[in-house]
């Protein structure tokens, strides 16, 4: 079975910040709008700097990117590099990154607009995709075609995007069945190949247009056992596969998991695409696996990995490889660095961390831009930017039970080392039983928002950290406007949140608890802002949001550590 169809991510735009703005916001200088709640004393060991503290040296510092991009697959092009990461169930999806230094990077666009239309997809009959959808990519650049592959439980197929033109984003899809789990896309000799697995390792050789695989073409095992480099006791069997051909003999990179130890990068070798291959242990430390190699265009070579860091998700690091007996050597001596010597026109590179993929919002633009990533596949009657200009309107088109099967929730990624966002919304046609706010999303979700009730208004705390969501908190709401407010802490592994709201006129309030954040495998991602609006009686009302802001992201000195 296979299809063929063209798509092009709509009614998004690019994030505002250019490259200097974008470095000026990470380092605190320039707000993006939002009130402040003031500044606390920074306490020993935080792992973030604030202005006070003075400018430091100019260098890049590991995560280069602290908030969740997993599953990253680069390539350069010329003096370019693309990058390609994994956002599971939101939509559009399959981002597409680009950079000059492979330590600042901005997002151009998605590979797809929907994924497949099915309930799961449309949260449905109380179906839902969470943690599936889109799983691990691949990016590739052959004869002038750029290619990113992708493979989905969700729609049962695995699914190849290609263009042209990587900043138009016009991508034309092609699908087929089965869905080749973790594979690694990979031109050889005129021939075009998947190679994919979990453990024993397949190679399988595809229609050069992509509509297959190939009858009568190379179908074999590779490895058998992929992990064993990393012991006998293995947790998670070796997957996350990328394949590359660097003079003349093929490297596969995995990931695998030993019992009682940490993600572990392992590498193959082989002369031949076929094998034999040997393979030993590339890095463990930290827990931060599984990506690619990069050479740059003066010949210095890194790999792009990711560490699990907690309820923020999981976070892209770079890097240095050095060669040694026609081996990559990731790390210095075995260790992920937190500085890197990064330049780029002969200056010194530093991080803008989330600066070119998160942006506030004042919804006075035709379209979203580009950060915005809607929960599930949205429904477009129901959502509008022109309904009335200046606001994102949500608007309730069913009944739902509550925050996590609703549609239309508007969402983009936190980060650390600390991060909040705050809106403004109208509540004036909310109907009754209606419930409207700004949501930390995840399966363990909390959210501040406004909830309808017998002709009254009342703003509301939730907390869904047990099994069953819990209201912490509520305030009577007597005007038609509120200002509300989400904090995430993610230094040191604190993983905590705390909600406030202001009424039209009056002060910042706290309400509720603390929201104890956890990433949880059935989400299978970091943690979200969420503009949501849902009806839990009749449909029709209404939420009209009158923007997004973010606070100032921060400077941090050294990034998150695994956690034990």
């Amino acid at each position: 079975m296979k299809s063929k169809r063209s798509v092009k991510a709509g009614r998004y735009v690019r994030p505002l910040l250019g490259v200097s703005a974008a470095i000026a916001l990470s380092l605190g200088l320039m707000a993006c709008g939002a009130e402040s709640s003031g500044k606390r004393a920074a306490a020993p060991g935080d792992t973030h700097e604030r202005a006070e503290d003075g400018p430091g040296p100019i260098e890049a510092r590991n995560p280069i990117i602290w908030a969740d991009v997993p599953d990253v697959s680069v390539i350069r092009v010329d003096d370019t590099y693309y990058m390609s990461s994994t956002t599971m169930h939101m939509n559009p999806g399959l981002p597409i990154m680009k950079s000059r230094d492979l330590v600042n990077w901005e997002l151009l666009g998605y590979a797809y607009d929907t994924l497949v239309d099915n309930d799961q997809m449309n949260l449905n009959g109380g179906q839902n995709a969470y943690g599936k959808g889109s799983w691990a990519s691949s990016l590739r650049y052959h004869e002038g075609q750029f290619h990113v592959s992708t493979f989905s439980a969700t729609s049962g197929k695995t699914h190849v995007y290609r263009t042209g033109d990587i900043q138009s984003g016009n991508w034309l899809e092609t699908a087929f069945e089965p869905d080749l789990h973790d594979h690694s896309l990979f031109f050889d000799d005129g021939r075009v190949y998947m190679v994919y697995g979990s453990d024993e390792i397949r190679l399988v050789e595809l229609e050069s247009d992509f509509s297959g695989i190939k009858a009568g073409g190379v179908n074999q095992v590779i490895i058998d056992d992929a992990s064993k480099p990393a012991g006998e006791d293995i947790m998670l069997p070796a997957e996350g596969s990328q394949l590359y051909k660097i003079d003349g003999r093929y490297y596969l990179m995995n990931i695998t998991w030993p019992r009682q130890g940490m993600r572990t990068v392992v590498i193959h070798r082989a002369d031949r695409l076929t094998g034999p291959y040997e393979g030993r242990v590339a890095l463990q430390y930290q827990g931060i696996a599984q990506g690619g190699l990069i050479e740059t265009p003066e010949g210095d070579w890194y790999a792009m990995l990711f560490g699990d860091r907690g309820a923020v998700g999981r976070i892209p690091y770079l890097v240095p490889v050095s060669w040694e007996d026609g081996w990559p050597m990731l790390g210095r001596e075995g260790v992920v660095p937190e500085t890197l010597d990064v330049s780029l026109d002969g200056k010194p590179v530093e991080n803008a961390n989330v600066a070119g993929i998160v942006t506030s919002d004042e919804f006075d633009r035709p379209e979203l831009p580009l950060a915005w990533q809607w929960n599930h596949n949205p429904a477009p009657e129901y959502w509008s930017l022109t309904d009335r200009p200046g606001y994102l309107r949500l608007t309730n088109g069913r009944v739902d039970p509550d925050l996590l099967q609703t549609r239309n929730t508007l969402t983009q990624r936190t980060f650390g080392p600390e991060s909040s966002a705050s809106v403004r919304v109208d509540v004036s046609a909310m109907r009754a039983g209606d419930v409207a706010g700004l949501a930390l999303l995840q399966k363990h979700y909390g959210y501040v928002g406004v909830r309808r009730e017998g002709g009254k208004r009342f703003v509301t705390m939730v907390s869904a950290e047990g099994e069953v969501p819990r209201e912490l908190g509520r305030v009577p709401l007597e005007g038609e406007t509120v200002y509300l407010k989400a904090q995430a802490d993610f230094r040191q592994g604190a993983d905590t949140a705390k909600f406030y709201y202001r009424p039209e006129g009056g002060q910042w309030s706290p309400i509720g608890g603390p929201l104890a954040m956890e990433y949880t495998l059935p989400h299978f991602m970091g943690y979200r802002f969420g503009l949501f609006s849902f009806a839990t009686r009749e449909a029709g009302g209404v939420a009209d949001f009158d923007y997004f802001r973010l606070g100032d992201p921060l400077p941090f000195r050294r990034g998150p550590v695994l956690q034990q």
